[in-house]
């Protein structure tokens, strides 16, 4: 039997690199096509929501940003009971916690795939709302996707150079090119909150 392998970023593009495994999957998505027992999803911060893609699948990779405690810009897999653990080790963002919840619950319910892997970034900088990805965590999209790659070909399954089918990413416009390329300069938006109740000389 086919293994039913859910392939999924999560995170908050709008929180710099927060947004990593995110892009992980568009970038995965514009590159490799798969069969139909290979779903690739942009779960966002989208929570419980996530669960019935959970339910049909017998694997999960994951992409995120995690904070490890490592050099910012480290890669670090973490694999089966290990992954909420991990996910929830600090509250970075709303994201985390609920996807860890999503988790809980799916095992609870008795659906929560068979085989868990976190492909997880040390982020360099979340703390700048409307910001993108910095370099040292951009520069591990690549080397991310090789991993999730070989971890599919492990499977029997066997990628595709070309197009994928992004019907489950995000709309167009926040798509990471786009995003970046209509992003007001830190002079025109402020991005550390709202200008008018700042500290002055902040």
């Amino acid at each position: 039997m086919d293994h039913r392998v859910l392939v999924l970023g999560i995170g908050n593009v709008l929180w710099a690199d927060e947004g990593f495994g995110v892009r992980c999957v568009e970038e995965m998505v514009r590159n490799w096509s798969f069969p139909t027992n290979v779903t690739l999803l942009d779960g966002g911060t989208q929570g419980l929501y996530l669960l019935p893609f959970l339910e049909e699948a017998d694997v999960l990779i994951v992409f995120d940003a995690v904070d490890y405690g490592l050099t910012p810009g480290t890669l670090k897999i973490v694999e089966g009971d290990a992954v909420p653990q991990f996910m929830g080790a600090k509250k970075m963002s709303l994201h985390q916690t609920g996807f860890q919840d999503v988790i809980a619950t799916a095992t609870l319910m008795g659906y929560c795939p068979e085989t868990l892997i976190l492909i997880g970034c040390q982020p360099v900088e979340l703390e700048d709302y409307g910001g993108g990805l910095r370099d040292a965590v951009a520069a591990q999209i690549g080397p991310s996707i090789d991993i999730a790659l070989s971890r599919l070909r492990d499977l029997g399954i066997e990628p595709v150079p070309g197009q994928g089918d992004d019907s489950l990413l995000a709309d167009a416009s926040i798509k990471r090119d786009a995003y970046e390329e209509g992003r007001p300069s830190e002079d025109e938006a402020c991005r550390i909150g709202d200008a008018r109740f700042l500290p002055v000389g902040e």
